[in-house]
Order: C-alpha cells, then sequence, then structure tokens
C-alpha cells in the first residue's frame, strides 16, 4: 500500500522551520534542545514526515524567536524579530 502524501501545509511548515533554523544558525540538537523536543523530531518535521501539534508549534517559534504564524505562512519562511530580541532572550549572537 503507497504511503499517504503529506499536506502541503505540513511540507510548508518543515520547509520554514529548516529556514528560520538556518537563519538562526542553529543545528537540530541545539533547535531540539531550546525548543524541549527531540532532534530526530525536529528533522521529521522538517521533511514533512511528522504531523506537528501546535504545543510543538509555539514551543519552536519561541525557541527561533518568531511568531507561529511566520512558520505557517507561505513566503515568509520564519522571519526573525529583532536580533536584540533574541540575544537578551538566549543569550546567543548570530
Amino acid at each position: 500500500m503507497p504511503r499517504p502524501q503529506r499536506s502541503p501545509l505540513v511540507r510548508l511548515f518543515g520547509h520554514n522551520l529548516r529556514a528560520a533554523r538556518h537563519r538562526a544558525a542553529l543545528s537540530q540538537e541545539a533547535l531540539a534542545e531550546e525548543a524541549g523536543l527531540h532532534p530526530t523530531y525536529i528533522g521529521l518535521v522538517e521533511r514533512g514526515q511528522r504531523n506537528i501539534s501546535l504545543v510543538s508549534v509555539e514551543r519552536l517559534a519561541k525557541a527561533l524567536a518568531v511568531v507561529p504564524w511566520e512558520l505557517l505562512h507561505p513566503g515568509n519562511e520564519g522571519r526573525h524579530r529583532s536580533e536584540g530580541e533574541r540575544s537578551e532572550r538566549t543569550g546567543h549572537r548570530r
């Protein structure tokens, strides 16, 4: 039996998540630690292979210093808030 194809929204979220993570200069492991999720799960979500919960969307957005809807919006690809806000919260700079 063929595997069901993931929804376009699941794939879009994964693409936006990966783009936001790259802009934040975070590895999957670092993002997972910051968000309280497993690194393997981050990879599966980025590849559109897992249907993510809203709670996890919220955790990832917070870890990436973006608002959750930016990870779901076509064309946004998870734009960052100001660098100062991220560095104050995490102590990291890009």
